[in-house]
């Protein structure tokens, strides 16, 4: 992780030690939230004067607000702009007021960020979009957005990745090329649903991206298998699969469309043919599915026409178990702050594709 000097001797100036000027400026840009259990372990201090005086000096100067959880712990806020105005991001939601839900997931977020502050991150919004659209030629119609309506509800604001989700680049295995790393961060209070969907909203981007990885970070080893089999059901066999059988899928549904015979609106086939007519356009395609509507274009055809087209892609998933993550939201912690946690977090399983491997090794 690169910490800008300027920004961190921006924040020094407002009274703060090198060390928490540092903490701070991560706690901004990926959290908003903190424990002083998280300050030590970036510190590497223990409880004392120097949490103590970290503690007084942030509340004093109104840069952060805290709140104690039904006795279980503290949760310190870092909501001031004058903080996230010294290193030009005080835009960022990061400042808002969350719910608890939110809270427990941006600790954990945090936990995983101080564990690993060596990885490359793609910091802001933007630093995503430039990488994907700038660098990689992706158009801004397959990143996951959010439409927000403002005063003017004739001009809405389209904001991307708004999950905020760890996002860098690393090698998938030793030894192999780094390649663009997703996750997404489960507290182990999220609904089942929560994981699929989030999944769903990035399948757009998985299908412009000729290798990816998927970090699943949690904070309850239980889940980590169920996870990986969401991924395997959602993200991975759907890659793989052969073209034909997609444009076969596609023009189906788009038959069903035209001739008007959804009653109800299915929303998973709606979602599909919105994807796929993005995919599969041009006059290739829109020759081949009128024949096929008028019965000159068999099944069989069709598939033969594209069985050879198969995805080129290396896909990567791996789990990353949080050992010993002590939200004051979730559980009680003998020390009333809480977050005291190891740092040495091994990459738990994972699974990746086994042709994938192969390329990346250079066999």
């Amino acid at each position: 992780m690169n910490l800008p000097t300027a920004h961190i001797e921006r924040i020094k100036d407002l009274g703060y030690t090198d060390s928490e000027a540092r903490f701070l400026y991560i706690v901004a840009l990926f959290s908003g939230y903190f424990t002083l259990g998280q300050f030590l372990v970036f510190t590497g201090s223990r409880y004392g004067k120097r949490p103590t005086s970290f503690a007084q000096k942030v509340l004093k100067q109104g840069h952060a607000t805290v709140r104690d959880y039904m006795r279980r712990g503290s949760i310190f806020h870092l909501f001031s702009r004058t903080i996230y105005g010294q290193i030009e991001k005080d835009n960022l939601r990061n400042r808002k007021k969350h719910s608890f839900d939110f809270m427990r997931t941006r600790l954990l977020l945090l936990d995983f960020i101080l564990a690993n502050q060596e990885l490359a991150y793609f910091e802001t919004e933007q630093d995503k979009v430039s990488f994907f659209c700038g660098q990689l030629g992706v158009s801004k119609d397959f990143l996951p957005a959010k439409v927000y309506v403002g005063t003017s509800p004739s001009q809405p604001t389209i904001r991307y990745f708004v999950d905020k989700f760890p996002l860098f680049l690393a090698a998938p295995l030793s030894g192999a090329p780094p390649v663009v790393t997703f996750s997404y961060v489960d507290s182990g209070f999220e609904a089942a649903s929560s994981f699929a969907s989030h999944l769903a909203a990035y399948q757009g981007l998985f299908r412009q991206l000729n290798s990816f990885r998927f970090l699943y970070i949690g904070a309850k080893e239980a889940y980590l298998q169920k996870a990986e089999y969401c991924f395997r059901s959602l993200v991975r066999r759907p890659l793989e699969s052969d073209v034909s059988s997609e444009i076969l899928h596609y023009f189906q549904i788009r038959k069903k469309w035209d001739n008007h015979e959804y009653v109800i609106p299915v929303t998973a086939d709606l979602e599909f043919l919105s994807e796929a007519r993005q995919r599969f356009h041009g006059d290739r395609f829109e020759a081949l599915y009128r024949g096929w509507r008028l019965g000159e274009l068999g099944d069989r055809e069709l598939r033969v026409e594209f069985s050879q087209l198969r995805p080129d892609r290396a896909v990567f998933f791996d789990t990353y178990l949080l050992n010993g993550h002590s939200s004051p939201l979730a559980v009680a912690s003998g020390h009333g702050d809480g977050c005291m946690k190891d740092t040495d977090h091994p990459w738990r399983h994972g699974s990746r594709h086994p042709e994938g491997d192969a390329k990346l090794l250079g066999a």
